[in-house]
């Protein structure tokens, strides 16, 4: 979580929200990376989960990526898709969205029994008090300074 964190943090350099995301292949080793570069992209997609994905894809040489997918924050409908499509392990996430997330808060895309793949999921509730207050502080501070 903290090589998420650190990704997280450079987003907002560039007008960005501070999310930020890795995924370990199953010894570990990171084989992606990312932050949020919507706004300095112009483009919707740009999360910080789809960079780590595309970016393992192509370390890898597989769209079917599997691994741990670790996210500073929970991933929206799109990144909950997009995990389930890439065959993603497990999401580790750092802390809650209400307003989007798409794992726990208002959807649970990445266990649907319908789909044909299922997610493991560690939350907030998981990780160490602190860690997870981190996470959850990012995006407050962001907020707050565009309030």
């Amino acid at each position: 979580m903290r090589e998420a964190i650190a990704a997280a943090r450079q987003a907002p350099a560039h007008g960005d929200v501070p999310i930020g995301a890795v995924l370990l292949d199953a010894s570990g080793v990171v084989v992606g990376a990312g932050h949020n570069t919507v706004e300095r992209d112009g483009d919707a997609t740009a999360h910080a989960e789809l960079h780590a994905l595309r970016q393992a894809s192509a370390t890898l040489g597989d769209k079917f990526v599997g691994g741990t997918l670790v996210v500073t924050i929970e991933p929206c409908t799109m990144c909950a898709g997009a995990a389930v499509l890439a065959r993603v392990d497990r999401i580790v996430f750092g802390a809650a969205e209400p307003k989007t997330g798409a794992v726990v808060s208002l959807w649970d895309v990445v266990r649907d029994p319908r789909l044909n793949h299922r997610i493991e999921v560690l939350g907030p509730w998981d990780l160490s008090d602190q860690v997870a207050a981190e996470c959850g502080e990012l995006m407050r501070t962001f907020f707050r300074t565009l309030r």
